[in-house]
Formats: structure tokens, sequence, C-alpha cells
């Protein structure tokens, strides 16, 4: 017990003696000696001291030589701290700064990578995910044959994935409550945006539905043109996938708004 209480008491005179020379460095006025330190905080990892450090000389070096390292290690603290906004502004800034660095393509690189990892589940807002697939479209554009090319393509699929996703679950949604046209309206910027999507069938087949729900349930003034835009519905869907799983219940759809429409002749 004795032991424990000494060592507690090295610590209690440590810790504050290691914050004073923090401090102390930080209150230096002296660019070079916290510049220095900085990159030692850096180094060993310890990305929020070395903001600070940082925070304090940046405007003293600009326009020095050793601003394109001080600025490409600042957006990487950021970026090893989690904040993901501020680094990829950094990173952007760097790479539009320093247009003859070696790590020109790297910064513009992190600056979309960084929005990437802000990237939310499907059922958020996907302001960051938009952001991050135009800076990985505009990299590859700027760098088409190296390997963070081919790299920037398999998130922007994935993201494009989780854009679908969430495209296509809006419009189950309405659906599902019953709201067919918006169901209507939502499936169809579905097919427009996502032309290549494995759930084209789907989603034509909920069209149809939607159509031929929203048709049967309408008023009777409105029932005669919602069930030829059904037909019509119906030609799209069989002519697209005439061996979809779903063609025996689109073809009853489609007979019984055949039948319905003969009231109106």
């Amino acid at each position: 017990m004795k032991y424990s209480l000494s060592f507690l008491l090295v610590l209690a005179l440590l810790f504050p003696s290691c914050k004073s020379e923090f401090e102390a460095l930080r209150n230096s006025n002296n660019p070079d000696r916290i510049y220095r330190e900085a990159n030692k905080y850096f180094d060993k990892k310890e990305y929020d001291r070395a903001i600070a450090l940082y925070d304090i000389i940046i405007q003293f070096y600009r326009g020095r030589q050793e601003a394109e390292d001080l600025f490409f290690r600042y957006a990487y603290a950021h970026y090893h701290i989690g904040d993901f906004i501020l680094a990829s502004t950094y990173f952007k800034n760097y790479a539009s700064t320093f247009t003859n660095s070696v790590n020109r393509e790297e910064a513009e690189y992190m600056a979309a990578y960084s929005n990437y990892r802000l990237s939310p589940n499907y059922k958020l807002d996907q302001t960051n995910t938009l952001k991050a697939i135009e800076g990985f479209e505009q990299f590859i554009n700027a760098h088409p044959n190296t390997e963070r090319a081919v790299q920037a393509n398999a998130m922007i699929d994935k993201m494009r994935a989780k854009l679908e996703q969430k495209s296509f679950e809006q419009g189950n949604l309405y659906y599902k409550i019953g709201q067919y046209q918006a169901a209507m309206t939502s499936f169809q910027n579905t097919l427009k945006d996502f032309p290549e999507s494995p759930r084209l069938e789907e989603v034509r087949f909920l069209i149809l539905k939607s159509s031929y729900i929203l048709a049967s349930n309408s008023i009777f003034e409105k029932q005669e043109e919602r069930y030829l835009e059904t037909l019509q519905n119906y030609n799209q869907f069989v002519r697209k996938h005439p061996n979809s799983r779903y063609l025996k219940e689109a073809q009853n759809i489609e007979r019984d708004a055949l039948n319905q429409l003969k009231i109106f002749k």
C-alpha cells in the first residue's frame, strides 16, 4: 500500500511537469522550435498536440520552404484524429497550393477519401457521399492510369450502390404505405439514375403494380386514363423482361386492366 501511494505521488508530480513543458513550448514564441517539436509529436502519432502546435506557427511558415511539408502533415493530422471535414479541406487546399509537389496526387486522393470516410448508412443524408463521388471522378480524370484511380473506381461503385439502395427503398416505402403515385415517380427516378441496376426487373414490376392499384382505387373519372397508363407500363415491362419471374402476375394485371377498360367503350 505504501508503494502504491508513492507511485501515485510520482504520477501527480510528473504530469503537471509534462503539461507545463508543453505549455511553455506553446508560449515560447520560437517558431522553429515549435515546428520541430510539432513534427516530433506527429511522428509519435500524438496528433492533437501536433495540431495545437501547427496552429500557432502555420501562418508564420506560409511561403517558406518548410510550408509544403507542414501543410501536408497538418492535413494528415486532422485525418488521423477523425476530423474528415477539415482534412478534406486541407488536402484540397494543399493540392491547389503546391501544384508541383510530389504529394499532389496523394493529396487530391485523400481529399476525396476523407469525404468517403464521412459517407453514412444509406438511410441518412448522402451529401458527403456525393462529394466523395465527385472528388474521386475528378481524381480519375486527372490521374487515370494510377493504382489510386483503380481504388477510386471501386469506392465509387460502392457508393453508387448505396445511393441506388436509398433510391429503391424510398420508392418501396411509398409503395408499402399506399402512396402509389409517389412510388411510381420515385421508381422512375431510380430507373433514370441507375440504368444498370440489378433491381431493374423488380422496379419496373413495382411501377406496373403501383399504376394498377392506383387505377383500381381512383375515382371513376380518372380510371380510364390510369388503366391505359397501366397497360403502357405492362408493355414496357414485358418488352424489357419477357421471361420475368413476375410475368404471370403481370399478365393478370393486364387482363384485368383490359376488362376494366371495356366499361368505357
